[in-house]
């Protein structure tokens, strides 16, 4: 269920995600090995993508990384574009992660 995309390139850390988690995203998908300079990550919670954000993503050794808080317990949806606007989507289907209870919560 959790980083089901490594073979697309995707990883997410923490291996599962919880509610309050800050989770680390690394890209190294079809726009990176495309030659892209530079990747945004665009992501929401839920069937609807409640909360949606563009977040800008550094080029590390890793590939494009980003770090972002979890402030959801829903599904998280996970979408990337580069600077020429083209789009890896997971052929339409997102990149989609549950997210768990918040660690804290008994």
């Amino acid at each position: 269920m959790y980083n089901n995309y490594i073979d697309s390139g995707v990883l997410i850390t923490p291996n599962v995600v919880a509610e309050g988690d800050n989770a680390r995203i690394i890209y190294r998908g079809i726009l990176e090995k495309s030659g892209a300079d530079s990747v945004y990550m665009f992501t929401g919670y839920g069937d609807n993508w409640r909360s949606s954000d563009f977040t800008k993503m550094r080029r590390t050794d890793e590939g494009f990384e980003a770090t972002i808080p979890i402030t959801q317990l829903d599904k998280l949806n996970v979408a990337f574009k580069d600077s020429a606007a083209n789009w890896d989507n997971n052929s339409g289907r997102n990149y989609s992660f549950e997210v768990q209870r918040d660690r804290g919560v008994g």
